[in-house]
């Protein structure tokens, strides 16, 4: 099995968009409206706000890549970058999306893994993320990576208010 990671740069804005909706709308789809899910997707996921994203010198974004195809990406944060204001000690985890063909072969972990050593890189003391309240394997998934839950925050799916649980690693 072939994994390999490539940093993002803004040439590749469209592939990120592609590989963007394709996960997060197999993630979260059979969950919440039509109408929500193409609010945030066109919100979050346009062109604009991705290149935006990309050129954030505090932000990073990575695609893995399974048997040479796109299979997923990790987004990470720092400094005021992060969704949620952290001290400088913090490194966020604000996506990791794999595409469901994808998944059972580790490539979360190895994900997760990135940003870990990203965060260690950075003399980064801890890394957090938001994983909504009903994603249960996703829940699952952190707590056997050494993650727990240390708060919430409002996630918004078009006009919906919904609860992620906030969920933080410290590092050796």
């Amino acid at each position: 099995m072939t994994i390999n990671i490539k940093k993002c740069t803004l040439e590749d804005s469209r592939k990120l968009q592609e590989i963007s909706y394709e996960t997060f709308n197999e993630t979260f789809k059979h969950q919440n409206s039509p109408e929500n899910m193409k609010a945030y997707l066109e919100r979050a996921f346009n062109l604009k706000q991705l290149e935006k994203e990309l050129s954030n010198m505090s932000s990073q974004f990575f695609f893995v890549y399974l048997h040479h195809e796109v299979a997923g990406y990790l987004k990470v944060n720092i400094n005021d970058a992060q969704s949620e204001k952290m001290r400088d000690e913090s490194l966020e985890i604000e996506r990791i999306y794999i595409k469901n063909k994808c998944q059972k072969h580790g490539l979360g972990k190895y994900l997760l893994n990135k940003a870990e050593e990203i965060a260690l890189e950075l003399n980064k003391k801890k890394i957090w993320l938001g994983v909504w309240e009903k994603n249960e394997n996703a829940i699952a998934f952190y707590k056997k990576m050494g993650f727990v839950q240390t708060g919430t925050h409002s996630f918004y799916m078009g006009d919906e208010e919904q609860t992620d649980f906030i969920m933080t690693k410290t590092l050796l």
